[in-house]
């Protein structure tokens, strides 16, 4: 309950309406501190370097606009041909194993739904104003309509506005929470959360076999059929300032698993690899899928969540929705037993992700702070 806080430690301002105003400038509280500013070549847009960079440093650009996350067509795993579904789960393997990320193509999941629900999302957010303030969230549930994340006083904020809501367990799901409009997007929302649900479980299922557990063993561990879902979707206004932001800080997903389905013509999602910020390029109706920290210590760091940010454009909006999958809220998360040996002793303490997502509540995005206390004494 956020410490019975019912309100935000200060008066939201929702970042689309600075964005519509025409400021040329961004207020203070949305300006990261130097270290955490994206740098000249991961900026969308930008083609160009200082002549005083040095070629070290345009090396690095170079990489990053060539490099990618692996795009894995999951129909692999349905051939008839055993080589090609072996294939298939050794390139998923390898991308958890060494990224934490992958995109999945023939998924199963409708393009025109998948077309369908970005449409009604882009729709809400271009609503009047009060009408999107009927559903606008507190710091109680953060269900709803939202322009932050964490509940410090005086904090930088993201560049970004939110619609966060609960789909599972059915206890927590509230239509009335859902926006009404546009038009059916309950309905939308609703066939859209029962195919990523179901999309989900497959994946579980191949993560599970690939660490040598039974196939439903991350499944159980998340509580079986009894697990939680939600979803965040994320609005990028235009920035007049995008070098100076970020639309949101870097961080590990709290979660289990996490599905995002973005706008595949405007890139913004950056993913940590070593010391450089890859920027994600999307395939047609793919899904971004990445690893949460309660499968890293499920699996006892054999896959890693792994940090990412979003970068803001001045010439363009975006919208994404993030679909996370999530282990019952009461459930101690520890490394599997199967995992832990003496030479691979637990590296984590158990806990609930009741408890752990606390932790992201109160002070918002914190690169992987939160999943490395976790770990236990030596």
């Amino acid at each position: 309950m956020m410490n019975g806080l019912q309100e935000w430690p200060e008066p939201i301002v929702r970042v689309q309406s600075l964005s519509d105003s025409g400021v040329s400038s961004i207020p203070d509280r949305y300006i990261k501190p130097p270290t955490e500013r994206p740098s000249f070549c991961h900026l969308i847009g930008s083609s160009s370097s200082s002549s005083s960079e040095s070629s070290e440093v345009e090396a690095v650009a170079e990489a990053d606009v060539d490099a990618n996350i692996p795009v894995i067509d999951m129909s692999g795993l349905q051939s008839e041909d055993r080589r090609v579904r072996a294939e298939t789960m050794r390139l998923v393997s390898e991308s958890c194993r060494e990224w934490g990320f992958f995109q999945v193509v023939n998924h199963g999941v409708s393009p025109q739904l998948l077309d369908r629900a970005l449409q009604i999302w882009r729709e809400f957010f271009h609503l009047p104003a009060q009408e999107k303030q009927l559903y606008a969230n507190s710091p109680k549930t953060y269900e709803g309509y939202g322009s932050r994340l964490g509940i410090q006083k005086g904090a930088i904020l993201d560049w970004s506005d939110y619609y966060f809501l609960h789909y599972l367990p059915f206890s927590l799901k509230d239509y009335n929470k859902w926006p009404h409009l546009p038009f059916n997007c309950r309905e939308v929302i609703d066939e859209y959360g029962n195919e990523v649900v179901k999309l989900c479980g497959r994946l579980l299922r191949v993560l599970s076999l690939n660490l040598g557990l039974k196939e439903e063993f991350l499944q159980n561990a998340f509580g079986g059929e009894d697990i939680g879902a939600c979803m965040r979707v994320n609005f990028y206004p235009k920035c007049p300032q995008p070098e100076l932001t970020l639309g949101l800080s870097s961080h590990s997903d709290p979660g289990g698993m996490t599905l995002l389905l973005p706008e595949h013509q405007v890139t913004g999602l950056q993913v940590r690899k070593a010391n450089s910020w890859i920027t994600v390029k999307p395939a047609p109706h793919a899904f971004i899928v990445n690893i949460g920290d309660q499968i890293q210590v499920l699996s006892n760091a054999i896959y890693k969540s792994v940090e990412h940010r979003v970068v803001v454009n001045s010439g363009k909006e975006r919208i994404s929705m993030a679909f996370f999958y999530n282990p019952k809220s009461d459930i101690p998360i520890e490394p599997a037993k199967e995992l832990v040996t003496p030479d691979s002793p637990a590296l984590y303490l158990p806990m609930t992700f009741d408890e752990y997502r606390l932790f992201i509540r109160m002070r918002g995005p914190q690169g992987k702070s939160q999943v490395e206390s976790l770990k236990s004494p030596r």
